[in-house]
């Protein structure tokens, strides 16, 4: 099983209906971008990414990409696509890899992805209970990271 923590309109997959997959997000809205595209933020399961619903170690790989700006306009349409963060970001987000590592089974991956334009990753990283082992920049600038943690334990715990 594999879980989507942060899905919105599942823009960073190819197939966009896995079996295997439980797609969350806190909104549920029907959106028009500036360019007129039509998104749908439709998740499996609405809920909080600081609340999984979901029991301890059931998932062999976790996706989260959080909101990355804290400075952004109400009414643009990356606010609507993507969020923002709030104010409190850094315990916001600390507790969404809390609940991530929580519901993540021993030994298994979660992947996380952060565009640095306004905080740097390391800021980021340094609320995981447990370091990346090895990730990538991606994008013109190499701003976006793709990072991946492993849960420690035993596959059989």
């Amino acid at each position: 099983m594999i879980l989507d923590m942060t899905c919105g309109s599942k823009s960073t997959w190819f197939n966009k209906h896995p079996e295997d997959t439980v797609f969350l997000d806190k909104r549920v809205e029907q959106l028009t971008l500036c360019d007129d595209r039509e998104i749908e933020v439709k998740p499996d399961v609405q809920a909080d990414f600081c609340h999984l619903p979901f029991a301890d170690n059931t998932f062999h790989l976790v996706l989260f990409d959080p909101p990355h700006l804290e400075r952004l306009g109400e009414t643009s349409w990356m606010y609507a696509k993507y969020g923002a963060l709030l104010p409190d970001w850094q315990d916001v987000l600390a507790q969404g890899f809390s609940e991530a590592f929580r519901v993540l089974k021993p030994s298994c991956a979660l992947i996380f992805k952060w565009n640095e334009t306004q905080i740097p990753v390391k800021q980021i990283v340094e609320l995981s209970p447990y370091p990346p082992m090895f990730g990538h920049r991606s994008g013109k600038t190499s701003k976006t990271h793709w990072l991946n943690f492993v849960k420690p334990g035993s596959p059989n715990e």
